[in-house]
């Protein structure tokens, strides 16, 4: 408080009193402030220690994001053999750590690493080519873009004169509308003619499944959500409550069920259209089936076996596609029969169940099948090796092999012919050094040492490790049926088994349809809604139309036409 000069007292005790109480205010003052700067200095130091830690905290999970991610490279490089299964769901553990921490990572970073992102741009659809992948957020050709205008108005805010448009800042938002269920209601009017009294009424129209509530696009969700995004049916009863439904499980059971059925045909005409090819990727894996004569609940091993038909690799024209097939078990006799008719080359793995294929016709002698083996297993079996003995003898087959591959990268996508031509030239020499070199290695090795079971493993099929020098349309390894084995081996977390070898079955054929329609670039949700709006009033004769790569959406069909 500020003090009156002219009304000051005369005399001196007065004015040692007032002189007295400012210098107590003052100090009160000064000592408030005192403690306000200590607070704050505590404070700071408080938020200091905070941010140390919080800085320590996130250097801790950056470094355990890393190890955990070379910890994955080193068990891809390891997939194969008889423990690949065991090493698959440990990569899926591992993978779902790392998406843990980055989470954390994210939330306790101001400024996290992907906060600034690029603008979006619509692309043209999906890419067939897994190699071309897009990285980053993209959107597809499919996407609805919807624009918000937020218009300052006519009238400026300062002086109220008219306003004119010098340009425009832009800014976007990823954002999602929650699917929602609509009810349906078709209503056909009945109209009699005022002449002759005849009743015309418009026919209903058919259904995916005869006398049932399931519209077309809620059944390709739930075959999507099933089979692709791996979400139990129990689970999607739950999500579906949450919209507002109530769908028993038996119900959205039976839909499941119908909609495969009614899909069949079609699945049928994809696996023999891939079984047509002259050449062929194959691979299998486990299934757990529910195994009823059990009492204890306790599972069986199914199999899945995937034939993989695609020429991209040495440019060919034909559409790729994969096909799917169930069995109650690992028997030859499941994937002989399988094909029966198939004629040309096979590339697979050494089971023993393909062995029959193989053989020559017993009358003609003639070979109806090739075998074409896999380099990348051998490169397996090397690499075990030497990452457990660091056996230089191991090293060098690994760099030998390596250089095969380095040739290829050179060629990927080339006519067969300028194939062909590049590895007679540049692979052959190499290869045949290489046999030299493993028949002059194994003589000094012990016949029951790993070493020289992968040693034996090329030597006793060398014609078909060789056979990629003959034929410019064979693939030097079989990673595109390995690809395709990678869905099922997600799946599987999430399904826990089949619930029957009928269920295999039903998986087997939904599965030939969505991986099919992905490998040609198609949406399989907007595929398959479409497929089962008009699957049911489509002529067998022309499933071909329907084909994943031929497939042209309704809307399209009918203004074309």
């Amino acid at each position: 408080m500020g003090l009156d000069l002219e009304k000051l007292p005369d005399d001196a005790e007065s004015l040692r009193a007032i002189i007295a109480q400012q210098a107590a205010s003052h100090q009160a003052e000064l000592t408030a402030r005192e403690k306000e700067i200590e607070e704050r200095d505590a404070e700071i130091k408080t938020l200091s220690a905070a941010a140390k830690s919080k800085e320590a905290r996130i250097k801790t999970m950056e470094l355990l994001v890393e190890t955990l991610r070379q910890r994955i490279a080193k068990l891809r490089r390891q997939k194969f053999g008889p423990s690949s299964e065991k090493i698959e769901r440990e990569i899926l553990q591992l993978e779902l750590a790392i998406e843990d921490l980055n989470v954390t990572l994210s939330s306790e970073s101001e400024n996290p690493p992907d906060a600034a992102e690029a603008p979006l741009k619509k692309g043209a659809g999906l890419s067939s080519d897994p190699s071309k992948k897009r990285r980053g957020l993209a959107v597809h050709g499919d996407i609805e873009q919807r624009r918000l205008v937020l218009d300052p108005g006519d009238e400026c805010p300062e002086c109220g004169g008219p306003l004119r448009v010098i340009g425009e800042d832009v800014s976007q938002l990823l954002d999602l509308i929650a699917a929602k269920i609509e009810l349906v209601e078709t209503a056909r009017p009945k109209k009699s003619c005022r002449c002759c009294e005849k009743i015309t009424q418009a026919p209903l129209p058919s259904k995916p499944i005869p006398r049932s509530l399931a519209g077309p696009s809620l059944l390709a969700f739930i075959l999507i959500s099933k089979y692709d995004d791996h979400i139990p049916l129990h689970r999607q009863c739950e999500i579906f409550e949450r919209s507002g439904v109530e769908i028993p499980q038996s119900t959205i059971t039976g839909w499941t069920g119908q909609a495969i059925r009614t899909l069949q045909p079609l699945a049928e005409a994809i696996k023999a259209y891939v079984l047509s090819a002259g050449r062929l990727h194959t691979d299998d894996t486990v299934v757990p089936v529910q195994d009823h004569k059990n009492r204890k609940g306790k599972t069986k091993e199914g199999r899945l076996w995937v034939y993989v038909r695609d020429d991209a690799a040495h440019g060919g024209k034909d559409p790729p596609a994969v096909a799917y097939y169930y069995s109650p078990n690992r028997k030859g006799v499941h994937p002989q029969t399988h094909l029966k008719d198939f004629n040309g080359i096979l590339q697979a793995d050494a089971y023993a169940g393909y062995n029959a294929l193989y053989k020559p016709d017993p009358i003609t002698g003639a070979i109806r099948v090739r075998e074409a083996a896999c380099w990348a297993h051998l490169r397996r079996d090397f690499y075990d090796v030497y990452k457990t003995l660091s056996s230089p003898v191991a090293r060098e087959a690994l760099e030998r092999i390596g250089e095969f591959y380095d040739i290829e990268r050179e060629i990927l996508g080339k006519p067969p012919e300028v194939r062909l031509a590049v590895r007679q030239k540049e692979s052959k020499p190499r290869v045949d050094a290489m046999k030299a070199w493993f028949e002059e290695q194994r003589k000094d090795l012990p016949p029951k040492g790993d070493l020289a079971k992968a040693f034996d493993y090329g030597l006793n099929r060398w014609s078909a490790f060789s056979l990629f020098l003959e034929d410019g349309t064979v693939a030097i390894d079989n990673n595109a049926a390995e690809r395709k084995i990678r869905p099922l081996t997600l799946g599987r977390r999430n399904w826990l088994f089949a619930g029957s070898d009928a269920g295999g079955e039903n998986a087997a054929d939904i599965m030939t349809l969505v991986e099919s329609a992905k490998i040609a670039g198609v949406n399989p949700q907007t595929y398959l809604a479409d497929i089962l709006a008009r699957i049911n009033d489509h002529k067998i004769n022309r499933i071909s139309e329907l084909l994943p790569w031929n497939w042209k959406p309704l809307a399209e069909t009918a203004k074309a036409a």
